[in-house]
């Protein structure tokens, strides 16, 4: 029963990083030819500390030059799983960088990455397996094709519940938006789950990174200094960096931005920051029925607990939880640490997805240590310890759209009818130019339909959902900023042109606004339910709007810029990203 309760509070907190979701295999070695050599260095030759590598040119395509699968760690695997993130090792012959590296391990969900780290069929073949790869610590990065130096740059970290995601998800391509903004992007894996935060006691041994547990906000600062020793190979300036991140990865931005190791880092390593839909609040900060966006260590160090006693009775060493309970008694720390480390990546996922999942321990986020992350980061912004930089925060209007079969917890009953799988189906086949070929009754139960009727409606519920789901956590991130600081812009993103039935089943829902901000509608998820030649000139002149608020806050750390067409006040103001089918229309709350 102990269990039972610390698991189902993890569970709770764990909600508030769901999310949409980023990556493929390790970069080629290439050897050069002596003739090869005498030659002049191509645009896309570039030297980093730990060896030269070679990119792609895009510049005919998409106006830019793009590396991808840039080593900025060694492989945390073996005897460096559950560790912090070390130098990898340095190369001499230039090395390909022009494949995505793996997506890091996970099991597989809605939003990716599939067996070939990619958006494909595979997706809705996958869910719940194991997918990715532990091999994972690379960094992707576009930039114009020109030859300018100095360029703001931009850190992106991908959301997913801390449990998933991949850099190489079409939606998070870096070109679009390197080019309209022209800044020089980087998108950076991490390690997720289990194997990015892990609160294990037999895994601790003095050193306060690697006890901290939290694996993936150490592989995140280890990227940013990458970046800033590196970036200005690629025309970046290491002194004007975007740490940005949406929904998990956006509570990760908000964890990073109270790190001790970021606020003490000198050089500094983030100047501005650029969080969407996350938040980072204990349940003590929030209203009464809020989902806090940071669960208590002890609730870590309990599903560390459940992990390592599934395993055991998996592996066929203990009967039952007493069983394996008195077998972790009797062995030495280091010989259960060497356990953990034996077991594979599938075995551990399996476990999480099969065992875990299902007692609500199956979640994953920041733990506050009380070193990598303060026990509360709240408490420590309105101290003044946390890193002071310009910031622009936003969420969608329907967030809670993304989720409804979390509705129970404003009341209602499950609000999707249809499973994940089906879902998956549904969005990857779909024609949006073709007749409707779904109706609202297929996945939304009748208790919320019509779904504008007043209190009870689908529209109503989600709105609730939103305001305990996202908007308390908002509030109460940036209130505490805004004790110590004036330079905050906050958005809203209202989009919602989408075809029937969809524009009332997902409207402006969480993560929507990700294609706008980086310019692609090409593939992706929730791609073939949206976009149609109707809507195509609104939202394209939108999404150019908001590249180029993004680019003006990344140069100057004020988003206003001539594309908004209006004045945009600091917070508690909204300016509202929207457009008509034909034409953007951008406003001010």
């Amino acid at each position: 029963m102990k269990h039972t309760i610390r698991a189902s509070r993890l569970a709770l907190a764990f909600l508030s990083t769901l999310v949409l979701a980023g990556s493929g295999p390790r970069g080629e070695w290439f050897t050069a030819s002596a003739a090869a050599q005498r030659e002049p260095a191509s645009p896309v030759q570039r030297q980093t500390t730990f060896g030269p590598v070679i990119g792609s040119d895009l510049s005919a395509a998409s106006g830019t030059y793009a590396w991808k699968g840039v080593p900025f760690a060694k492989p945390p695997v073996g005897d460096l799983r559950w560790k912090a993130p070390a130098d990898p090792d340095a190369w001499m012959s230039p090395r390909l960088t022009q494949q995505f590296g793996n997506a890091c391990s996970q099991a597989g969900r809605l939003y990716g990455p599939g067996q070939h780290n990619t958006y494909d069929a595979t997706i809705g073949t996958s869910l719940g397996q194991t997918v990715g790869a532990e091999d994972c610590l690379y960094v992707n990065i576009w930039r114009p094709a020109t030859a300018a130096t100095q360029l703001p740059v931009i850190v992106w970290v991908h959301g997913g519940s801390n449990i998933s995601g991949y850099t190489a998800d079409p939606m998070y391509d870096g070109a679009n938006l390197a080019r309209t903004a022209n800044v020089v992007i980087v998108s950076v894996n991490y390690r997720l789950g289990v194997m990015g935060f892990f609160n294990l006691g037999q895994l601790k041994t003095g050193d306060a990174p690697d006890d901290s547990g939290n694996f993936a906000l150490l592989d995140i600062i280890k990227a940013l200094q990458f970046v800033n020793r590196n970036i200005a190979s690629f025309g970046g300036n290491p002194g004007n960096v975007t740490l940005m991140g949406e929904s998990a990865g956006a509570v990760n931005v908000f964890a990073v931005m109270t790190s001790p190791l970021l606020v003490q880092a000198n050089p500094a390593l983030v100047h501005r920051l650029l969080p969407m839909s996350g938040g980072i609040s204990p349940a003590g900060e929030l209203p009464p029925g809020s989902v806090p966006t940071l669960a208590p260590a002890s609730a870590f160090r309990t599903q560390a607990d459940l992990l390592m006693t599934q395993l055991l009775i998996s592996d066929g060493q203990a009967l039952d939880p007493a069983a394996a309970t008195a077998l972790v008694a009797s062995k030495k720390p280091a010989e259960m640490a060497a356990y953990m480390r034996s077991r594979s990546a599938d075995a551990i996922w399996t476990a999480v997805v099969t065992k875990l999942a299902p007692m609500g321990a199956g979640g994953s986020g920041p733990i506050p240590d009380g070193t990598v992350l303060p026990v509360n980061p709240i408490a420590a912004i309105r101290s003044g310890q946390y890193l002071k930089a310009p910031i622009l925060a936003g969420n969608t209007r329907d967030e809670g759209k993304l989720f409804p079969t979390f509705l129970p917890l404003v009341g209602g009953a499950v609000g999707r009818l249809l499973n994940d799988a089906t879902v998956f189906a549904t969005a990857f086949n779909y024609n949006p130019e073709a007749a409707p070929a779904s109706t609202i009754e297929q996945w939304i139960p009748s208790s919320y339909l019509p779904a504008t009727t007043t209190a009870t409606g689908f529209n109503a519920k989600t709105e609730q959902l939103t305001r305990r789901f996202f908007l308390a956590s908002r509030d109460s991130v940036l209130t505490a900023l805004k004790t110590q600081q004036g330079n905050i812009w906050y958005y809203r993103f209202d989009w919602d042109e989408l075809p029937s039935p969809f524009d009332v089943i997902y409207g402006a829902a969480h993560a929507f606004e990700l294609p706008f901000a980086f310019g692609n509608f090409g593939p992706s998820l929730y791609a073939n339910i949206s976009y149609t030649r109707a809507n195509q000139p609104g939202r394209l002149a939108l999404s150019d709007a908001m590249m180029r608020t993004i680019g003006a806050f990344a140069a100057s750390g004020d988003p206003n810029n001539a594309a908004l067409g209006a004045k945009w006040p600091t917070w508690p103001s909204t300016l509202v990203f929207d457009a008509t089918p034909t034409a953007k229309a951008i406003s001010v709350q």
